[in-house]
């Protein structure tokens, strides 16, 4: 149920446009809750609605804890800037100047990759690999352990593809300069400087407080999604749960803010990490672990966050003293998350988000494209219908552990090019999405790359 009384309780008018949306969205997506939040100009607007769990429901209010995902990312990338600052790695040396027992299974790959690589995800090799290793100190380096075992797919450096399995590895050097685990000196480097004090990894530290558990969509009905935890292997990669107060408190780090007076980062080393180095998908270019966009003379650096069943979105404008924050508990989140999101840039700033316009091609100019692509966790099948392009994506399984089965695949959709090699799915439950195909030297298709993933083409038409 969602509290038409936390709407009339907004005071402020531009907020109060952003959480209509939220409650529009809630309504048109299965999203049992949501906490939204807008940082600008030093004032904070954080709003909570409908229930934590469709099993033991309780309101979700502004602090509300939520697991944030791949927004760790940005956390594991600032930890590994100030541990630079200080001496004690560079972002160009080889890992094994850090890691001597690091195994790979390309060997070149191995003696070559940097830590610029992991924060760019430029790695090359199989970056979804999921597994639990118990909750032991030591589930970080029997992860990385098996990063042996996953196959060098491109050359490294050379081809952008979001890499997990890359962040795992950054993690374990973090604890080898530091001679702490991951948590522990994410704690001192980050969380304890900050102010973090909402900010955890472990479930027994999160269950004194009120949390939102993750939901998976089935035939449009939300369902407790299990396991809550996520395991502590994938810690660097994705496991940081905490509130909108508290991500907002590292956002005004990000702008520049000095915590305590005392600066965290130079300045040059932020803006190192807020500035392009490669293209990602669409619109996005990549930075050390932020994604940057540009739009209408206005930068924002960004990233996501998707675990079991929980989806949140965080972007950041630091020339605009604006951040957006938006935590759900629904697999079906990110589309309420990216329709808040355009109105609440449209109210503050006055930006509007641009999106893909697709082109009308002939059947001729589209059967290039038709064929399968394979990846790690899900196969991509392209074929033609009635004039246009349909994509059926299957899912393999493998989260959160290898032997995880399958979640129900998507029924098909639409998709369009919108550019040369650039396709947008036109509908739901993946509408706006957009990918890439990749060409080969020969100026063959060889990759797709959808959700910021490769996927190998293993057949044409």
């Amino acid at each position: 149920m969602i509290d038409k009384d936390v709407l009339r309780n907004i005071s402020d008018t531009k907020f109060r446009r952003v959480c209509e949306e939220v409650v529009n969205s809630m309504g048109r997506f299965p999203v049992p809750g949501v906490t939204v939040g807008i940082l600008h100009e030093d004032k904070e607007h954080i709003a909570g609605f409908g229930v934590t769990s469709i099993e033991h429901p309780l309101p979700v209010t502004a602090d509300t804890l939520f697991q944030i995902g791949s927004n760790t990312k940005t956390y594991t990338a600032t930890a590994i800037m100030r541990l630079v600052e200080m001496g004690k790695l560079e972002l160009d040396a080889p890992l094994r100047t850090y890691l001597l027992d690091l195994r790979l299974a390309d060997e070149a790959v191995t003696a070559q990759v940097t830590m610029r690589h992991l924060l760019t995800h430029t790695g090359g090799w199989v970056g979804d690999y999921f597994n639990d290793f118990g909750p032991g100190e030591d589930a970080l380096a029997k992860m990385v352990g098996k990063l042996a075992d996953l196959q060098q797919l491109t050359p490294l450096g050379e081809v952008w593809s979001y890499n997990n399995s890359g962040f795992y590895l950054a993690g374990r050097v973090i604890e080898a300069v530091t001679g702490k685990n991951f948590e522990a000196a994410m704690k001192e480097l980050i969380f304890e400087p900050l102010g973090l004090s909402m900010s955890f990894f472990f479930a027994e530290d999160v269950i004194t407080h009120r949390f939102a558990v993750g939901h998976e969509v089935l035939d449009e009905q939300p369902k407790v999604a299990r396991p809550w935890a996520i395991p502590r292997s994938a810690a660097p990669a994705g496991g940081i749960i905490c509130n909108i107060k508290d991500i907002f408190r590292y956002a005004r780090f990000h702008m520049g803010d000095v915590p305590n007076g005392t600066r965290l980062l130079s300045a040059e080393s932020l803006n190192l990490m807020q500035t392009p180095m490669l293209s990602a998908t669409g619109i996005s270019m990549m930075g050390l672990s932020w994604f940057i966009d540009a739009v209408e003379g206005t930068e924002f650096i960004k990233h996501g966050g998707g675990t079991n069943g929980q989806i949140t979105a965080f972007t950041i404008s630091p020339a605009k003293k604006f951040a957006y924050a938006a935590f759900t508990n629904s697999s079906r989140g990110d589309q309420l998350c990216q329709d808040v999101f355009k109105v609440a840039v449209k109210e503050y700033l006055g930006v509007s988000w641009p999106g893909a316009v697709p082109l009308s091609l002939p059947e001729e100019r589209l059967t290039a494209y038709v064929g399968r692509y394979d990846s790690a966790m899900a196969v991509c099948d392209i074929n033609l219908r009635d004039g246009g392009l349909i994509l059926q994506v299957t899912s393999k399984g493998g989260f959160p552990t290898p032997d995880s089965p399958p979640p129900p695949s998507p029924p098909p959709v639409r998709i369009a090019l919108y550019d040369k090699d650039r396709m947008v799915v036109l509908d739901q439950p993946m509408k706006d999405a957009r990918g890439e195909f990749l060409r080969n030297q020969d100026g063959n298709i060889a990759w797709l790359r959808l959700g910021g993933r490769i996927k190998a083409r293993v057949t044409t038409p």
